[in-house]
């Protein structure tokens, strides 16, 4: 039997631990970090949205998979876990003080979707390498993460490797884990959606985060209505745009963006 070779936590791990893992290998699995009643009520919020979306509209989209954009706009049982104190230690001791939330998105793997290509995230901006870190990663299964459904599948080590020599996809490993469970990843490691092989759908959501001083993928202020952006706590306004990055990137007419949306 083949060793796992992914870092693997309880739901009392520390940032600490987290962080090494991800160092280590580029991803961290931590287990349990949601109960089932909160899976379960995720699932029940995104319900009539999973019926709503269409499936995707190319390969990386996935043919067969519906991806819920918006989902700040659409839900709120995510807020918590956006800004989730273990979550924002991880994201303090990756990328720093200054970040936001980028593609924040729902995956609902659908019956026979083909494994997605192998991608690194932070390949979206023209960064040299090799570069500090840019993006974190947090995906939280919703479904149990099996090799047969559809787990996200990564290439442990990968982050270390300059993007221009992309690692062979067969080395890529099944980040599989029980419903409640979240994987933390680098934007720079390599990875890709496994392939749906069950008559069932699989169900994960990918909370994105970015520097800020890059674009978020989703543009959060256009996306999410200002009514409900006024309703929200202030440390996830921040998350969804509505911040400076030092000194002052981001400003409004020379003032800070919240205060603009509260005027």
């Amino acid at each position: 039997m083949m060793t796992d070779p992914l870092p693997r936590l309880g739901p009392d791990a520390s940032v600490d631990a987290i962080v090494t893992g991800m160092h280590r290998i580029g991803c961290c699995v931590v287990e349990g970090f949601l109960s089932g009643d909160v899976v379960a009520a995720l699932r029940d919020e995104l319900a009539p949205h999973r019926a709503a979306t269409p499936t995707g509209r190319n390969d990386f989209e996935g043919h067969a998979t519906r991806r819920i954009y918006a989902l700040f706009a659409k839900v709120r049982g995510f807020d918590a876990l956006a800004t989730d104190p273990r979550v924002l230690g991880v994201l303090d001791a990756v990328l720093g003080p200054s970040y936001q939330l980028s593609a924040p998105v729902g995956i609902d793997i659908g019956p026979g979707e083909a494994a997605q290509m192998l991608h690194r995230d932070d390949l979206i901006y023209p960064l040299t390498w090799p570069h500090p870190e840019v993006v974190v990663n947090t995906m939280w299964a919703l479904d149990d993460f099996t090799v047969e459904n559809g787990a996200t599948m990564v290439v442990p080590g990968s982050h270390a490797r300059d993007p221009a020599d992309p690692p062979d996809a067969a080395r890529a490993v099944p980040a599989t884990m029980p419903a409640g469970s979240v994987l933390f990843y680098h934007g720079s490691l390599w990875h890709h959606g496994g392939a749906n092989r069950t008559d069932g759908r699989r169900l994960g959501v990918i909370l994105e985060y970015v520097v800020g001083w890059l674009r978020a993928q989703e543009n959060h202020v256009l996306a999410v209505p200002p009514d409900v952006v006024r309703a929200l706590p202030e440390r996830l306004r921040e998350l969804l745009g509505y911040n400076i990055h030092p000194p002052f990137i981001g400003y409004v007419d020379g003032i800070h963006p919240l205060r603009v949306l509260d005027s």
